[in-house]
C-alpha cells in the first residue's frame, strides 16, 4: 500500500544502498530512488479529492509517550505526536519537489565529485526533509523536518561549493539557525497557550487543534514574530536577505536550492502563520507589505546591477518572493491562490535558469558566470540559447506562459482585498515587475548575441541530449501552467479559500469582542 509515510522515508533509507554499493553506482541509485518518488508522489495526489480543503491521506502516531498495560492504551506525556497528510497545495509542492530532484542528480550526473557517496546521500536526505516539511500536521514535527535541510545544505556548500564556500557555508547556517531558534520559542508557547484553549491544559502541537484556538491578539503578535522571522529568513525575505547572494555565488546545487528550499519558508507563512495567527497577520498586513514592495524593488535594481549570473538570479530572487509575499498577505482569495501558483511557477522558472548558469560554468571548470566571459555564444550554442531565452521570459511573465498567470492573479486580488489596504504597495511592486524584464534582457542581451571576443567560448559544446532532458521537462510545464492553469487552480482555490475565510471569520470575532 501506497502510504505518505513511505513516500517521506524513502530517499533516507535508500542511503543505505548508496552508502554500500560501488561508487561508481551512487548517482545511478539515486536517479532511480528520486525518480521511484516521484511516481509515487503522482499516485498519492491522484488518490485524494482536490476539491476538499481538509487534510487527506493522515497517518497519525504516538511519539512522547508509552503503553500503560494496566488500561490496555497509549498515554501521552505531551500532545506530541507523528502527523501527516497533505491537501491540494502541499500535493503539487510534493510532486514539483520530487520531480525537480531527478532532474538535480542528471544535472550533477556529467560532474566528478569527490567523495559521489557522501554527495548523493546528502541530496537524498535534503528530499526526504523537504517532504516531510510539506506533509507534517503536527508544528514540532514540521520544525525538525525544517531544522533537518539545514545539514545537507550546510555540507554541499562547504564541501563543494566554489572558493568563498567555508563562508558561504557558515553564514547561511547561522541565519537559519538563528531564525529557527525563534520559531523553536514561538512553537512551546503556542503548544502551552493552545493547550490551555483545545486540548484540557495538555501542550499540543498538533496542527490541526491549534488551527482553532482562539489566543489573545496581544500573544498572537509575539507569536507572529518569531515564526515570521524565521520563515523570512529562509524566504528569504528583504531585509533578511543578505545570505542569500553568496549562498547560491558558491554552490553547484543552485538551482535545487532556489527551487525547492525557499519553498519551504514561503510555504511556512501560508500553512502556519495565516490560519493560526489570523489576528496577527491582519494586524502586521501593512508592514509586511511594505517590506514585500521594498524587497520586490531592492531586489530588482541591485540584479541589475550584478555581472556575476549567480548573484544576479539570487537577488531577482529577493524581488519575486517580495511580491509572492505581498499576495500572502494581502489576505485575499484570488491573490493567495496566485501567490502559491508563483511559488510553483518561480520554482520552474528561476530553477530552471540556475540550471542554465550551472551548464555555463561546468563548462568553464567553475571559474566564472561573468555575463561579460561569454558574449556571443548563441551563435555556437543555439539549444542552449533557446532554453535560457524561454526560461528568461517565462520568468519575466511573459503572457501566454507560467509566471504571468501568477502575478495576474496577485495583482488583481491583492488590489481588490477588502481586509487589509495594501494598493499603494501593489503599484510599487509593479515597477519590480517591470524592473525584471531589463535585467533578464540585459543579461540575455550580454551573454547571447555580440561578437564572440573570448577564444575560451569559441571552443564551447552545445549541451548535450542529458542537458536538454533536464530543462525539457520545465520548459513543457511553464507553457502548460501558463495555456492551462485551471488544473493547478483546482487543486490550490479551494485551500486558499479556507484559510481566508477562516482569517475573515477571525476577524468577525474580534469585532464582536470588541463592540461586547
Amino acid at each position: 500500500m501506497i502510504t505518505l509515510n513511505l513516500l517521506i522515508f524513502l530517499p533516507v533509507v535508500s542511503i543505505l544502498f548508496v552508502a554500500f554499493a560501488p561508487e561508481r553506482f551512487a548517482k545511478i541509485i539515486t536517479l532511480i530512488i528520486s525518480v521511484i518518488a516521484f511516481i509515487l508522489s503522482v499516485l498519492l495526489y491522484i488518490k485524494i479529492d482536490v476539491g476538499n480543503p481538509e487534510f487527506q491521506l493522515v497517518s497519525r502516531y504516538f511519539w512522547l509517550g508509552y503503553y500503560d498495560s494496566s488500561i490496555q492504551q497509549w498515554v501521552s506525556y505531551a500532545d506530541v505526536k507523528y502527523i501527516v497528510g497533505i491537501d491540494g497545495v502541499s500535493g503539487l509542492l510534493i510532486i514539483l519537489t520530487t520531480l525537480l530532484f531527478p532532474l538535480s542528480v542528471l544535472f550533477s550526473w556529467q560532474r566528478e565529485y569527490t567523495n559521489p557517496k557522501l554527495y548523493f546521500s546528502l541530496l537524498l536526505l535534503l528530499e526526504t526533509a523537504l517532504l516531510g516539511v510539506f506533509c507534517s500536521l503536527d508544528i514540532l514535527l514540521f520544525y525538525i523536518f525544517f531544522e533537518v535541510t539545514l545539514i545537507p545544505v550546510f555540507f554541499l556548500i562547504g564541501i563543494w561549493g566554489g572558493k568563498d564556500r567555508f563562508k558561504a557555508s557558515m553564514k547561511y547556517l547561522v541565519y537559519n539557525l538563528l531564525g529557527s531558534l525563534l520559531m523553536l520559542i514561538a512553537i512551546l508557547y503556542l503548544g502551552y497557550a493552545g493547550g490551555d484553549i483545545v486540548n484540557g491544559g495538555v501542550f499540543t502541537t498538533d496542527y490541526m487543534k491549534l488551527r482553532n484556538a482562539r489566543i489573545s491578539l496581544s500573544v498572537q503578535q509575539w507569536l507572529f514574530i518569531g515564526f515570521t522571522l524565521s520563515f523570512a529568513i529562509k524566504s528569504p525575505l528583504f531585509p533578511f536577505h543578505t545570505w542569500i547572494a553568496d549562498t547560491y555565488a558558491n554552490t553547484t546545487v543552485g538551482a535545487m536550492l532556489v527551487a525547492l528550499l525557499i519553498k519551504i519558508g514561503i510555504y511556512g507563512f501560508i500553512r502556519y502563520t495565516l490560519p493560526l495567527l489570523p489576528d496577527a497577520c491582519i494586524y502586521y498586513a501593512p508592514v509586511m507589505s511594505i517590506l514585500a514592495a521594498c524587497g520586490t524593488v531592492y531586489g530588482a535594481i541591485l540584479a541589475m546591477k550584478q555581472p556575476d549570473m549567480k548573484r544576479l538570479l539570487a537577488y531577482s530572487s529577493v524581488s519575486h518572493i517580495g511580491f509572492i509575499v505581498l499576495g500572502i498577505f494581502s489576505i485575499n482569495e484570488e491573490a493567495l491562490s496566485g501567490a502559491v501558483l508563483q511559488l510553483i511557477n518561480y520554482s520552474i522558472s528561476t530553477g530552471a535558469l540556475f540550471l542554465c548558469v550551472g551548464m555555463l560554468a561546468i563548462r568553464n571548470d567553475e571559474r566564472s558566470v561573468l555575463v561579460f566571459d561569454y558574449q556571443g555564444i548563441a551563435k555556437i550554442m543555439p539549444v542552449y540559447a533557446f532554453f535560457f531565452v524561454f526560461s528568461a521570459v517565462s520568468s519575466i511573465g511573459l503572457p501566454g506562459l507560467n509566471s504571468f498567470v501568477g502575478e495576474f492573479l496577485i495583482l488583481m486580488g491583492s488590489y481588490s482585498s477588502t481586509i487589509v489596504d495594501v494598493r499603494p504597495y501593489v503599484i510599487i511592486s509593479t515597477t519590480g515587475v517591470i524592473f525584471a524584464a531589463v535585467y533578464m534582457l540585459y543579461m540575455l542581451r550580454k551573454v547571447l548575441f555580440g561578437s564572440i571576443e573570448n577564444e575560451r567560448v569559441q571552443n564551447l559544446k552545445d549541451i548535450t541530449l542529458r542537458e536538454r532532458l533536464v530543462l525539457s521537462p520545465l520548459a513543457i510545464l511553464m507553457i502548460i501552467i501558463g495555456l492551462y492553469a485551471s488544473f493547478f487552480l483546482r487543486s490550490i482555490q479551494p485551500v486558499a479559500d479556507d484559510i481566508v475565510q477562516k482569517v475573515k471569520e477571525s476577524q468577525k470575532q474580534q469585532v464582536v469582542q470588541k463592540l461586547d
